[in-house]
């Protein structure tokens, strides 16, 4: 299944939010040939300050494939060894504005999750791929509440 998130999103655990939604609709992403962008519309729960998207404030999130994919080379007919492996590089970002002081105007806060898949390795061994995306976004979600407390906070 392509990437194509179900509106709302449930949002994880965070202090100071309580049963976070972000509804969203599809916005278009400034290079449609690899990515596709949505922008949230509406907050849901309790957000007290939340802002949706605007012009101004952006809240958007794309998901970015490869331009142009790169394949496997060929292996070193002597040693059979692959010398250099490429890597394809996805990437998922978050942008939404906010407030660096009352009265400055709003910076965009950027998320950004790249995974870099090696050449081959999604025929070779998708199941280690898809064990590892688990991980790495069930860490993050498990995690969402303290990773806000240490950014916030800056105590890690």
């Amino acid at each position: 299944m392509a990437f194509a998130p179900s509106s709302p999103i449930t949002g994880t655990a965070q202090t100071g939010l309580t049963s976070p939604t972000y509804t969203h609709t599809a916005d278009m992403f400034p290079d449609a040939a690899v990515g596709k962008q949505y922008a949230v519309t509406a907050l849901g729960g309790t957000q007290t300050g939340g802002t949706v998207h605007s012009v101004s404030s952006p809240f958007t999130f794309a998901m970015i494939r490869p331009k142009v994919f790169k394949s496997l080379g060929k292996p070193n007919p002597t040693t059979g060894l692959i010398a250099s492996v490429p890597k394809n590089p996805w990437k998922i970002n978050t942008r939404h504005g906010v407030t660096p002081l009352a009265g400055q105007p709003i910076q965009n806060l950027i998320i950004t999750t790249t995974v870099e898949v090696p050449a081959g390795s999604d025929t070779a061994d998708s199941v280690n791929i898809r064990a590892a995306l688990s991980c790495h976004f069930g860490l993050l979600s498990a995690n969402s509440a303290a990773i806000g407390d240490t950014i916030v906070g800056g105590v890690m």
